[in-house]
């Protein structure tokens, strides 16, 4: 199980954590660093290290915050994610499409272009802080349910209390909730938790919503603006009871608004996973004329972000020829 875990750890690449211990310096002492991670993990001995704290930019200039498991780490969670994976997933719905085998943002990006079709309003969901608010305790309840191997909840508890040394050398204790965006296992806690919190719920309480999610992101979609209202209001209770808050300025409703649905309504565009629906000029196929349809195309801030990124790889590349 360790050596498969290897494998997949080191296909992935990635940075090293807080030992240092960089992906070439572990290959070529593999054999060391794998047996005591075997052994000790045996013998429930394993006790995770700090989390490093680094920081990315998100599109609207704000910081957010990552954790870097060392790599003998990541070897270890994956160990864990390989084992309890495939009976999660004969659980979770098929609505959510984030960080699953065989499953893809164009899955859900298909199911919610399907749905505006059908339906004339969305719930644009975003969650506060998702990731740093994760009940530990809550989250266990689930991991429960579902893992009776106590050696397997030994090791997913102490990942979600295991510190983060954060940029300036200062060790941060977790307080019974979050949950670090880097870690290898933490996609699939996450994706349990929203299973009972958001995906069963709306299962149970509304089989008329359709919705699609993927990770923390999440499109409702509903037949009017008081059904859409009557879900938002309910989504906020729900969130609440499961130590969770939607964003108050992400968060929206939005009417889809096409050549049939004539509503004048102030939000008709919302965005998910880089791309924008809203009202689009298109052509009919059969008789070739045009019509106000209601479809997705590539965000312009996305669009900006992947030419600056083709700019930037064109002068590397050119420096790069000068250089040599």
């Amino acid at each position: 199980m360790v050596w498969e875990a290897y494998k997949k750890v080191s296909a992935n690449k990635g940075s090293a954590g807080v030992d240092s211990v960089s992906m070439e310096e572990f290959d070529a002492n593999r054999s060391k660093y794998l047996y005591k991670l075997w052994n000790r993990m045996a013998s429930g001995s394993y006790f995770p290290p700090p989390v490093k704290e680094v920081e990315i930019y998100k599109k609207d200039g704000k910081p957010r915050k990552l954790g870097i498991p060392t790599i003998s780490d990541r070897v270890g969670q994956m160990v864990i994610k390989m084992y309890i994976e495939p009976r999660l997933e004969k659980v979770f719905s098929p609505n959510s499409y984030g960080y699953r085998p065989k499953k893809n943002a164009h899955q859900a990006l298909g199911s919610v272009r399907k749905n505006c079709w059908k339906t004339d309003w969305v719930i644009d969901m975003d969650i506060k802080g998702f990731f740093d608010n994760i009940n530990h305790q809550k989250l266990m309840l689930a991991v429960e349910k579902h893992v009776p191997e106590q050696w397997v909840r030994l090791y997913i508890k102490r990942w979600l209390n295991m510190p983060v040394l954060t940029k300036s050398g200062k060790l941060v204790e977790k307080q019974g909730k979050g949950t670090p965006q880097g870690g290898v296992i933490s996609p699939l806690l996450a994706n349990l938790f929203l299973h009972y919190t958001l995906d069963k719920w709306l299962e149970k309480t509304d089989k008329t919503v359709k919705f699609a999610r993927y990770a923390d992101d999440a499109i409702l979609h509903c037949h009017s603006k008081a059904h859409a209202e009557q879900t938002l209001n309910a989504l906020n209770e729900r969130m609440a009871t499961c130590g969770l808050e939607l964003h108050p300025d992400k968060t929206k409703i939005v009417y889809c608004r096409d050549f049939r649905r004539k509503g004048n309504y102030p939000e008709v565009k919302f965005d998910f996973l880089g791309y924008s629906f809203q009202p689009r000029t298109a052509k009919s196929r059969k008789t070739g004329k045009l019509f106000l349809g209601y479809d997705c195309a590539i965000s312009i801030s996305s669009r900006k972000r992947q030419f600056v990124q083709k700019i930037c790889f064109k002068v590397f590349i050119d420096y790069d020829k000068d250089q040599n």
